[in-house]
């Protein structure tokens, strides 16, 4: 990555500052309601986990008026699916294909027409459709926020002994690692993105003593990774300018950003299916969104993982919505 200074970022920024504020005052956002949970594991007491109802609470919440959307856009929530489905060792595989395909052709509609689509999941395997339609569409590059590297893939656990889930796959499958089935895509030459196009930023068990035996081989990928950590330690400002430059280097001026709200700190907000400690406050993620959508490299983004009902009352409802919002302003 080429060095690049605080000052030289400012004054970057600076002479960018009214083009990004007008691009900004001008950026028709589309709402993409996505209802799934086809990409977790059932719950504890063997139920569908209720992320397929994230988008009709947070739309409840005010999230279209907050962002101000211009088009709403609503898919059909598919059926979840307890057993295996032939052919396939991914939990709900044949019908997480159908549905990418379809989110997908709603994200390149909404892109082709010159509008900023904002998906609201779901489970983060919606992320596959997302960034399929933006490649359709000429985009490249993903900006992968995320408490955890979902990188789990043939290559790193038995798929004989159990049953893939998507949602914990999500940026492996992205970069080709899996079944075809959810790493092949029409109309697509090779992955929906290389390593070297992407980063993911937020990872927290990277210290633990047991994360080698689930994530290691993501170490030795060309995947840019900033560890939350690493992250608390340089602060907000920091880290986009890291992320942006890495954008610049790769010559990626229409990237997605994907983010799963479990890279909130658990004090914050716990109603995920994987809740976990370090990890962002509100302020801090919007602020990291608003920078990078800011840099007009973005052309879109999704917010998943959010499960209404791990939120008895919808308490975090409000508090996403704002943070959604205060990222697109």
């Amino acid at each position: 990555m080429p060095h690049l200074t605080r000052r030289d970022f400012a004054l970057g920024t600076t002479c960018l500052a009214g083009l990004a504020h007008a691009a900004a005052s001008k950026r028709k956002i589309s709402l993409i309601s996505a209802p799934i949970s086809l990409g977790l594991r059932p719950g504890g007491k063997g139920q569908e986990p209720g992320t397929w109802r994230s988008p009709e609470v947070l739309l409840a919440a005010g999230a279209a008026d907050r962002v101000g959307a211009l088009r709403r856009i609503s898919l059909a929530r598919p059926k979840y699916v307890f057993e295996p489905q032939p052919g396939t060792r991914i939990r709900n595989g044949h019908t997480l294909r159908t549905f990418m395909i379809e989110l997908a052709g709603k994200v390149q509609t909404e892109l082709a027409a010159g509008r900023f689509p904002l998906v609201l999941g779901g489970d983060c395997s919606v992320m596959l459709g997302c960034l399929y339609g933006a490649r359709l569409a000429g985009g490249r590059g993903l900006v992968h926020i995320d408490g955890h590297s979902d990188f789990f893939h043939p290559g790193n656990y038995d798929t004989k002994a159990r049953l893939g889930s998507a949602a914990g796959m999500d940026l492996a499958l992205a970069t080709g690692r899996g079944e075809a089935l959810l790493t092949q895509w029409p109309g697509i030459e090779g992955p929906l993105v290389t390593d070297e196009d992407a980063v993911q930023a937020g990872e927290r068990d990277a210290q633990q003593p047991d994360y080698k035996d689930y994530y290691a081989d993501v170490q030795d990928t060309a995947i840019t990774r900033l560890i939350i950590q690493q992250i608390q330690h340089d602060g907000i400002p920091r880290t986009a300018e890291r992320i942006l430059a890495r954008l610049e280097e790769r010559k990626l001026d229409r990237a997605w950003v994907h983010v799963d709200l479990d890279v909130l700190d658990e004090k914050v907000m716990n109603a995920v299916d994987s809740p976990g400690s370090p990890g962002f406050d509100f302020a801090q993620l919007s602020a990291l969104l608003r920078a990078l959508i800011g840099s007009g490299r973005v052309l879109g983004f999704d917010a998943c993982i959010y499960d209404p009902d791990l939120d008895p009352g919808h308490r975090f409802a409000r508090p996403i919505v704002e943070c959604l919002a205060d990222a697109v302003r």
